[in-house]
């Protein structure tokens, strides 16, 4: 018994002589130096005695022992104090002073010491205490200087200039100045649009302007590096500060959000790169997750498509509102393997059923919606690369049109409660293939809804390009600036809609949650994006020069592609929801369904078997009709 009690002291003696006898014995090192100092300093003009020294000074080691106690400085990890934390030290000290003074006046007999040594004690005992606590600082600032006297700098330190210098900046720059990590850095100071702060210093490093300043800082001080550390603030500002950093030759990086920092498990500094969100600088959207859960909690939930960019994060939105049941299915087997062991993490992950298949596979689909009978169907398989589709417009009308044929009729023919169909900004007015198709899929939805006998209440959702799908223009610079260039864009006019996959799909569950039966919802994109724009910042905000370091070439609008895209066609009348980035379009005229069934039934006929020009004659044809019925019904309402 007793070797195991040993056993289990023994760690608690060590941890406390390791955390606190260095600290005590410095300190008492400290009392005793200050009080030697004192005493020696006084006696030059005073006669003093050397016995009263010995028990004074073992009296005032535990005095300032107890004192540094009470002030819980032996319970702080100073190599992060602040310098704030010195009134700690500064209370501690004054107390222990005073109660010095008032032992050295109440002594028995003569008093050991006068009144200045104890004074003077205590004043150098101060100054000992924040020297060994701080000792880190000063021996780093004394090595610096040095090193900055005999030219012993290390010459690959870049030089970096810090926008904000409110708490995120000078936190980062503590960092940078104190642990190793920031060596690789020289600040020359801060950025700030703070008046208040113009020409004052933050550890010691200068406020050199305000945000117009950033260029001329940057080449007068020769800055290599520009960090954004600014948490709160408008996109629209931080926008304009990009464009500033974009004047200059510096590389631009930003500062995460400082609570980052709690789930890191490395000890370098969280830079990040400016990213492609940031550039387009749209605001985070909020949506009624109340509507949401009750269109999606606890009921069976099919997302075709579902490896695909859209219909991966619809998986994963829809998968937090716990349905009864997720139902994947895509024919790329890969994909939904590894969606499946991403989703495998998530709760509620034993309802998701994984289902190899295609769309356009009838009997098989089928058999699903009469054993699984979905509930809630979100339609987002479709082939989406404009210029293949040019190529191929058979296999775009195969899946674009049959495909989505299929699970709408057999949505409607098993009692789901909501179909929804994942559109396109390319299905107005449409000049693709891969456009036309969509279109196709909208009519059928408008069609469905008119004929009415079924409970199922369909809708369309068009939307733009999303950020960082598989194939689309970022993912594409940002791979050919990696590998030195040149950056292909097709015309220098070029225009698009950019929104986030995460942003645009919870808009296309609020937008499901909306609709009564028959809609066409369009999604806010904000304003269009000029491409060539977006490349030449992609460029730049890695710290390379459009036109030197990395060419642009210019390769000419490929088949089938607008300059720019829109979200409305004309004659569309926008009416606004309960969401303000979701708008609902409304037609003045039905699709005939019979007739529009029977043009389907001879397009598919074509595209099985295809020859030149048929196919995309055929699927004109039913997209053409559709938009002449239109303009017949205007000019017919105008004429009223």
């Amino acid at each position: 018994m007793f070797d195991l009690a040993h056993m289990a002291l023994m760690p608690r003696v060590l941890r406390f002589y390791r955390r606190y006898v260095p600290a005590l014995a410095g300190d008492a090192a400290v009392v005793l130096l200050s009080l030697g100092l004192a005493w020696s300093m006084r006696s030059i003009t005073a006669a003093l005695y050397f016995e009263p020294l010995v028990p004074f000074g073992l009296a005032a080691v535990l005095v300032y022992w107890a004192f540094n106690a009470l002030f819980s400085t032996y319970q702080r990890l100073w190599c992060y104090a602040s310098a704030g934390e010195v009134v700690v030290l500064a209370n501690a000290a004054l107390a222990g002073t005073l109660v010095l003074l008032a032992l050295d006046t109440c002594w028995p007999g003569v008093r050991p010491l006068p009144v200045s040594v104890v004074l003077l004690c205590g004043f150098f005992c101060l100054a000992g205490f924040v020297t060994v606590r701080y000792r880190r600082r000063v021996f780093t600032g004394i090595s610096w200087r040095w090193r900055a006297i005999t030219g012993q700098l290390p010459a690959e330190r870049t030089r970096t200039l810090v926008v904000g210098a409110g708490e995120v900046g000078q936190l980062l720059v503590w960092r940078m100045l104190n642990e190793s990590e920031g060596k690789a850095y020289h600040v020359v100071g801060f950025v700030d649009d703070d008046p208040e702060k113009l020409g004052l210093r933050v550890h010691g490093l200068p406020i050199l302007g305000d945000r117009s300043c950033i260029p001329q800082i940057v080449a007068k001080q020769r800055v290599e590096l520009i960090i954004i550390a600014i948490h709160h603030i408008t996109p629209g500002a931080f926008r304009s500060i990009l464009a500033l950093c974009e004047r200059s030759a510096a590389r631009v990086k930003v500062l995460p959000n400082i609570f980052d920092l709690v789930q890191r498990t490395t000890g370098v500094l969280p830079l990040r790169d400016v990213t492609v969100e940031d550039l387009i600088g749209r605001c985070p959207v909020t949506t009624d997750s109340g509507s949401c859960a009750g269109i999606l909690a606890g009921k069976r939930v099919l997302v075709t498509g579902a490896a695909g960019s859209i219909g991966s994060e619809l998986c994963r939105q829809v998968l937090r509102y716990g349905p009864a049941a997720l139902l994947m299915l895509d024919n790329n087997e890969s994909g939904l393997f590894d969606l499946g062991g991403e989703l495998a993490t998530c709760p509620g992950s034993t309802r998701v059923q994984q289902i190899v298949g295609d769309v356009t596979h009838a009997a098989k689909l089928e058999a699903l919606f009469a054993q699984r009978r979905p509930q809630v169907v979100f339609h987002a398989a479709a082939y989406k690369h404009v210029p293949l589709m040019e190529e191929y417009p058979d296999e775009a009308v195969r899946v674009n049109v049959g495909g989505t044929r299929t699970v709408l009729d057999l949505a409607c023919r098993y009692g789901a409660e909501r179909f929804v169909l994942i559109s396109t900004d390319k299905a107005v007015s449409p000049s693709s293939v891969m456009g036309g198709t969509k279109r196709v899929g909208e009519l059928l939805v408008a069609a469905r809804a008119a004929r009415g006998g079924s409970a199922c209440l369909c809708t369309a959702v068009r939307f733009g390009n999303v950020l960082g799908s598989r194939g689309s223009v970022v993912p594409t610079f940002e791979r050919q600036i990696a590998l030195g260039g040149p950056v292909t864009v097709t015309h220098p006019e070029m225009t698009r809609y950019f929104m986030s996959i995460s942003e645009a799909v919870s808009l296309v569950i609020q937008a499901a949650a909306f609709t009564t039966g028959g809609d066409l919802f369009v999604l806010d994109m904000g304003e269009p994006v000029r491409i060539e724009a977006l490349a030449r910042r992609l460029i730049r905000l890695r710290g390379l020069r459009p036109g030197q370091d990395i060419a642009i070439q210019y390769t000419g609008v490929r088949p089938g592609e607008k300059l720019h895209e829109v979200l409305t066609g004309e004659g569309d009348e926008v009416r606004p929801t309960a969401h303000p980035s979701i708008l609902r379009i409304c037609c003045r005229w039905a699709p005939d369904g019979a007739a529009l069934d029977e043009a389907i039934d001879a397009l598919l006929r074509a595209a099985e078997a295809p020859q030149d020009g048929v196919v995309t004659e055929q699927l004109w044809r039913i997209v053409g009709r559709r938009m002449e019925q239109a303009e017949e019904e205007s000019v017919t309402a105008d004429e009223r």
